[in-house]
């Protein structure tokens, strides 16, 4: 009978999603997804309740507001390994979106709120012939999204230097769906997943102004620790199966979304500051994620207490980014970012196809009065290709995914 061992990878990605390196995505705004989604060192509007909260009490305005959704169009193949197989990731569309209100009841102290929900996605792996797809035994069908709240407050000393924090509060639900083999029964059993949690993190910046045009960030976003408890497990086997497989089951399970050390630096120059170019560093501390450890209630010779190893390793991704103000009226934007995979080559699995990939950027501004913006963006992350096992499961072959990203947003500050 084919060991149950990796069942629940994506239960805990309520409050994540998987493109890129790795299964975090950064769709928090579009005006900072223009510019190679950089905004550790930026404070133009109320976004910088999530980018940086040292950065929020720099906004001018005593209001500020900012709200915003991007379209995720992904494409993925899968093809085995010595064999002329090859499967589709079938992506439906995914809508994340946030919003953002920062005010400033005295002059150096900004308070506000952040709400995002970047990430909600529903996709299935496809077998091109029409028939069983060979990975069905690692994952099938997910669905999952997630909402997080930050409550913020920043307070500036003078015009030179910042700092801030937020609590956040993330919840999530998951729906998942894969197939169960076993030696000696005809035809697949299946197992169904539903589950929900919440927990609670930090968010803590601090911004620099050290000379005219010139901007430092750093901001932390503590590890969270996503914990379903009693989660539904449904399985749907061969009556000589069902003692092995119970029919409505529990489960426990806990993922870590990593911690995040950002530094950003900004340089603002030209006539009426037209021009701003920046850089942002980010450390993932992806290493905190060693193994996926769930616990089902009823156990069985199948179904136990099980620790999977996923084994990852922290990563750097490279950000830089720039605007031009043609007018009062109207900003440009561009940008690029190089998101190194965190996943080891005998570790990668169609349930997280993380690969490196290369991010390139563009954005557009137009003000059509005082205080008010429309903004767009577009994000394309070229297609990666890479080679990889599953070693628990002997599960080999090459991954190919890209994404075209859209996104439309409104900023309003007086």
């Amino acid at each position: 009978m084919r060991r149950f061992t990796t069942l629940l990878l994506f239960l805990c990605l309520a409050a994540t999603t998987s493109f890129g390196g790795g299964y975090q995505v950064g769709l928090h705004s579009v005006r900072n997804t223009g510019m190679g989604l950089i905004g550790t060192s930026l404070s133009y509007d109320a976004s910088s309740l999530f980018f940086n909260p040292g950065g929020a009490a720099f906004v001018n305005e005593k209001w500020s507001f900012s709200g915003g959704v991007s379209l995720i169009f992904a494409r993925g193949t899968f093809q085995a390994k010595d064999v002329n197989y090859q499967a589709t990731l079938k992506h439906e569309l995914n809508t994340p979106f946030y919003f953002y209100a920062a005010f400033k009841p005295t002059k150096n102290l900004s308070v506000g709120i952040a709400v995002n929900a970047p990430y909600g996605n529903r996709l299935a792996w496809k077998d091109d012939a029409g028939e069983n797809w060979q990975g069905r035994y690692l994952i099938k069908d997910i669905s999952f999204k997630a909402i997080t709240y930050q409550p913020t407050v920043s307070y500036k000393f003078k015009e030179i230097f910042g700092v801030g924090v937020g609590l956040v509060y993330a919840t999530g639900t998951v729906d998942m769906n894969k197939s169960i083999s076993a030696q000696g029964v005809t035809g697949d059993g299946s197992v169904n997943i539903k589950g929900n949690t919440s927990n609670f993190g930090f968010n803590a910046g601090i911004m620099v102004h050290p000379d005219k045009g010139w901007s430092l960030g750093l901001d932390y976003r503590s590890k969270i620790e996503m914990k379903v408890k009693g989660a539904d497990a449904n399985f749907t086997v061969a009556p000589s199966l069902s003692g092995n497989f119970p029919a409505n089951n529990k489960v426990d399970v806990m993922l870590p979304l990593p911690a995040n050390l950002d530094f950003g630096a900004s340089y603002e120059f030209g006539k009426n500051k037209q021009w701003m170019v920046g850089l942002n560093l980010c450390y993932v501390f992806w290493s905190t994620y060693d193994s996926l450890v769930f616990d089902f209630e009823t156990k069985t010779a199948a179904v136990s207490r099980t620790a999977t190893p996923a084994l990852y390793t922290d990563q750097m991704i490279v950000r830089v980014g720039a605007q031009y103000k043609i007018s009062k009226a109207i900003i440009i934007r561009a940008g690029g970012y190089y998101d190194p995979s965190p996943v080891k080559n005998d570790y990668l699995n169609p349930q997280t196809p993380s690969l490196t990939e290369v991010g390139v950027t563009c954005g557009l501004s137009v003000n059509p009065f005082k205080g008010f913006s429309i903004d767009a963006a577009f994000l394309y992350l070229m297609g990666a290709k890479r080679d990889g096992t599953y070693s628990p499961e002997n599960f080999a072959g090459t991954y190919r995914t890209g994404f075209s990203i859209p996104g439309i947003g409104l900023s309003y500050s007086f």
